[in-house]
This record gives C-alpha cells, structure tokens and sequence, in this order.
C-alpha cells in the first residue's frame, strides 16, 4: 500500500518545476496522467543529452507517469479533460496567467463540474501583481530574487546556481501545497486553488540572507564558497586538491586550532569569537591555507573525522556518484523501458520504515497511454 494510491493527478504542466513535483507525488503512488499536445508541448523532450532518442532532461522529472494526448483547442478533446476531472483529485498547470481562464479551464469553472478539484497553478510571478502576465524562467527568477547577487566570487559577475534551483525547490512546493490542500479537503469536503510562484518561492528561500535584510538593512554580498556569518567556513586547497570546512560552532573551532596544531588561536584576540574570526577572516583564511596545503585531502578528512568537524571534498559528479557513501544509500536505481532501454536515475530520498517506494515505470511516450485511459473513460 502506497499513501496517494487512490489520488488521480492531471498533469497539464512542462518543463521541470511542475512535473519534478508530480514525480514526486507518483514516487508516493498517486496515478499521474500528463496531459499533452499531439505535437508534444513540453520542450523538455528536445533537450540532451539523449539515451536512445530520449532526452535524459524529461527522464529526469517524469518516471511513474503516464501520458495521453489532446488538443485543448479542440472542444471535442476538452471534453474528454473535463470527463477527467470529474473524476480526479488534481489539475495541475504552468500556463502563463489567465491562459486556462481563456480555455475555460480556470478553477471557478472547473469546481462547477468538481467541488472537491484541487487546482494547482505554477507561474513565474503568480495569478496577481504587474508581472503576473510575463512568462518566467528558471535563471530570470534566480537573477530577480537576488540569489544571483550573492553566488560567485567577489570579483567576478554575479552567478547562477549549476541547477535550476528555483525549478527545483517549487517542485517541492507543488508537493507541499499539494498534500497540505487534499488533507484540508479531508476536513472540509472541498478543494481549493493554489496560487504558487517560482519568484515566491526563490524569494521566501533566501533564508538568512532575507533575514538580514529585512531587519538590519544588512546587504549581503558575493563571497565565493565563504559564509556570510561564518569564519572559517570554505573551501581551502589541499595538497591534492580542494576541500571544504565548516568549522560552525565555538566548540568546533576550539578543536579545528587543536587539529591544526594552533591552540593559540583560541587565545588570539582576533580569533576568540566567530564575530571576531569574520572581522579578521583574511588573516584567519591566509594563516589556515599555508597549513592546509601541506596535507591531502584524505589525510584531512580522517583529521576532521577525529575531531568531529565537518568537512568534504568537492567532487566532480562522477566523484560524487561513485563515493562509497551515495553507494551505501543505494540511491541509484534502474527501470527498462521497450523503447529507451535500461535508464539510469537518482532515486526518491525519502526513505521510510514502513513504506518502500516502488518505480513501477520509465518516463512515458508522448500519447502512450492514450487509448488506455479513454477506453477506461468510457468504461
């Protein structure tokens, strides 16, 4: 038994924010049908690299689905989405605002046909404001929140994040908003619009940094792989390569100069709180970089093992998927697909101790289920 195996989710979106978040919510069993044009309306599917015809990018957001086609244009094929949702717990989209009202498929017409539809909406800036209209993509969104602002070194241009960030942390939301609104109609009988904004979220994931901001005035500025509010808390060269500390706390610090052989330290009036250390960081950084580059990295790591301060290496992705760790969670698994073969893919973290999530298919073909759910929609 899975938790949403009895919830049906129509899945009208593209790209990566919206379907990363119904993949999700299949992992945990909900039967997920994408809904999609008969020329393929998800640009996903054309970007590579590929595995034998087949984009690893749409791979990535849509195992346990299926997929069927229609052309809302089309009255007769509207008709068949609207039999649908008489029949199902979720409608999800990410057309730019109003583009559903157009179609006739906005929630107040779609709760007419079914009280208890849930209907999830993913834009770039949300149903209201002056942008509402404006389509927005994932590096637009980091650029606007001001995330960019603060990622990458001091002297170079502002940076994005190396995945879609923004994407992926409102794929979370979908989720979230999801679960939090059929648990509500659990109570109230009723469904409910959610309203979700890629720039929302960005801008509420600015964590400490919005913080700051918002009750100091304090703006924070690029750093590199330096913290904000830390010293020392970077990346330092090793013999051999890099490696990133974390030396967090007071505690931490005290047995980072003891592994270092620099008891002194904790007596250096420059040194003596983290207030201090980040006053006096370049100091710090420059005294712990000669010191750090007469080791190799996992001479450091059984160090920082022993004393208990967190650290590690900073991998390549190769480096990173073949570390005895990520092998130990077995979080990479397999799925054979007639068409794709054998596809490779980073598995649900959610690990339970009384469900076990199940990958009962690959990503679907465009229309591949077509014939399936009309002929059961009928039935």
């Amino acid at each position: 038994m899975r938790p949403l195996e009895n919830i049906k989710i129509l899945d009208l979106s593209r790209v990566y924010a919206a379907p990363a978040g119904t993949m999700i919510l299949a992992d945990l069993g909900a039967e997920v049908i994408r809904i999609e044009h008969p020329n393929g309306s998800d640009s996903m599917r054309d970007w590579g690299p590929f595995i034998n015809g087949e984009s690893t990018y749409y791979i990535s957001a849509n195992r346990n689905k299926k997929s069927i086609i229609l052309n809302l244009k089309e009255e007769s094929d509207k008709e068949v989405l609207l039999d649908l949702v008489k029949e199902s717990d979720v409608i999800i989209d990410n057309f730019k605002t109003g583009d559903m009202k157009k179609m006739g498929l906005d929630y107040e017409n779609l709760k007419q046909i079914n009280p208890c539809i849930i209907q999830c909406s993913v834009t770039g800036f949300g149903q209201t404001g002056p942008l509402a209209n404006e389509p927005g993509f994932d590096p637009v969104i980091q650029a606007m929140s001001g995330l960019m602002d603060v990622t990458g070194h001091p002297d170079g241009e502002a940076t994005k994040v190396g995945v879609p960030i923004a994407d992926i942390l409102t794929s979370h939301y979908v989720v979230i908003g999801i679960l939090s609104a059929l648990r509500m109609r659990d109570l109230t009988g009723r469904g409910q619009f959610i309203d979700l904004a890629l720039l929302d979220v960005q801008m509420s994931s600015l964590a400490n940094i919005s913080s700051a901001y918002l009750n100091t005035g304090f703006e924070s500025s690029r750093l590199g792989n330096k913290h904000n509010n830390v010293a020392p808390y970077q990346v330092f060269e090793c013999a051999d390569g890099p490696l990133m500390f974390c030396v967090g706390t007071e505690d931490q610090f005290r047995k980072f100069c003891e592994m270092v052989n620099r008891r002194e330290w904790t007596l250096d009036e420059r040194f003596k709180t983290n207030t201090l250390r980040k006053q006096n960081e370049p100091v710090l950084t420059a005294f712990i970089s000669e010191i750090t580059k007469t080791k190799t990295r996992d001479e450091w790591i059984e160090l920082l093992q022993q004393f208990k301060i967190p650290g590690g290496r900073v991998n390549t992705v190769a480096e990173a998927f073949q570390q005895p760790q990520v092998i130990a969670r077995n979080l990479i698994g397999e799925m054979d697909h007639p068409v794709y073969g054998t596809v490779k893919f980073v598995k649900n973290p959610l690990q339970y101790s009384e469900l076990n999530i199940s990958y009962d298919s690959g990503p679907p073909l465009l229309g591949e289920h077509t014939d399936e759910i009309l002929k059961m929609n009928k039935s």
